[in-house]
């Protein structure tokens, strides 16, 4: 994340000195060698659509026509969830940002300036300032400013998931593009005729690949939304379809530290006796003690750092309680699948409510904080909290569950 902040105020700052005229021929460099560094980049990604999976990117003789499927990353994360670009469009967008770069490397002495140099300098270095504030409060102490994903506050999920899983399952077959594994051949067949002719195309000599229609809805991280119990059972439907308001605690990752604990454990050794009753006439069994025996043994012990287990103890369980009191369901998400783990986090916190698994990507793009608080009803997201940002239960109450 500091790295990402970094990048982040350190490419709109130079943007602020590209446009001010601050420091030209260190802006000149630096503004070249980003450009330069990021064409690689983008021109890596964009041509690995040319490279079959079979294929590694500098074995050319292998390259085939561009496939959009063979792309490892599928958009640039220039701006993020605000406007996706292709790696192709990105690409042609930082060759077009090579002119400029190279006119400024020759020339830095032709960039415009305004302002005097003290007010350039205070300009960048207010810019700097706030900037970083502005980016560390959108993760540190807060949620982003705006909501981009597809999981922010107002969207019906349990909706768009079914409306995404419907236009998945109603895309067609165009055709299929077979890829000779020997020789790179590429051939294209309808649907209708490959069905005719499939057995010329053995899979042990042909790579198979189906092209579809795009789904009339565009697939988001919804798509992706599924959750387990700790035993491993689908609850997704449980979550999206629970009526009401409930709350969902998210924790894309519990850190912790494995400690070996020492613990004795003791073995009987019992002996069977037998009893004549002679009032009877039978034999009965009498099992007693005849030795115990202790052996010493290691065991795991997951122990959670302090700063970690208080944002649970301290600020989110007090209002999760309150919510159970008055009725309102709550439950915890997280990534670690080991129900050991979770046992001993439970128990460190005090955590009274279940705990479920999904994936940490989802999660993440579900909510930025660690832990994450969710109100929803009906499976709509109604509102979403930093942990740092979480009011009482009574202020929740009093404004949301209506």
């Amino acid at each position: 994340v500091g790295f990402s902040v970094f990048m982040i105020v350190f490419e709109i700052a130079l943007g602020i000195m590209l446009i001010i005229g601050a420091r030209p021929k260190f802006t000149s460099w630096a503004f070249f060698l980003l450009v330069g560094f990021f064409t690689i980049l983008t021109g890596f990604t964009y041509l690995t659509g040319y490279v079959p999976t079979e294929a590694t990117f500098f074995e050319f003789s292998k390259w085939v026509p561009f496939q959009e499927t063979n792309m490892k990353v599928t958009d640039c994360g220039c701006f993020g969830d605000f406007i996706k670009l292709q790696p192709r469009t990105s690409f042609f967008k930082d060759i077009v940002l090579l002119f400029p770069a190279f006119f400024f490397l020759w020339k830095p002495g032709k960039m415009h300036q305004l302002f005097s140099a003290f007010a350039r300098g205070v300009i960048v270095v207010l810019g700097v300032v706030g900037l970083t504030l502005y980016c560390m409060s959108n993760y540190v102490w807060d949620l982003p400013h705006t909501d981009f994903r597809p999981f922010k506050e107002g969207v019906d999920v349990a909706e768009r998931k079914a409306l995404e899983s419907e236009a998945l399952d109603n895309v067609e077959i165009l055709f299929y593009r077979m890829t000779n594994k020997t020789t790179g051949e590429v051939v294209e067949l309808p649907y209708e005729q490959y069905l005719q002719e499939f057995k010329q195309y053995p899979k042990e000599e042909w790579t198979l690949e189906q092209i579809k229609t795009e789904p009339a809805i565009p697939q988001t991280k919804i798509s992706d939304f599924e959750i387990q119990d700790i035993d491993g059972n689908d609850v997704t439907d449980d979550i999206l379809l629970q009526e009401g308001y409930h709350f969902l605690i998210v924790a894309h990752k519990i850190p912790d530290e494995i400690e070996l604990q020492t613990q004795t454990v003791y073995d009987t050794t019992f002996i069977v006796d037998t009893v004549m009753l002679t009032e009877l006439d039978s034999i009965v069994y009498v099992k007693r003690v005849g030795d115990v025996s202790s052996t010493e043994v290691q065991v795991e012990k997951y122990l959670f750092p302090d700063y970690y287990t208080r944002r649970y103890s301290e600020v989110v369980n007090p209002v999760m309680e309150a919510a159970q009191a008055a009725g309102i369901p709550v439950l915890a998400v997280t990534s670690i699948a080991d129900p050991a783990k979770i046992d001993d986090f439970r128990h460190a916190t005090q955590s009274a409510y279940p705990f479920h698994l999904a994936d940490d990507i989802l999660l993440k793009t579900i909510i930025r904080s660690n832990p994450g608080i969710v109100l929803w009803k009906d499976g709509t997201v109604v509102k979403k909290w930093h942990y740092k940002q979480l009011p009482s239960f009574e202020q929740i109450e009093a404004a949301y569950l209506k």
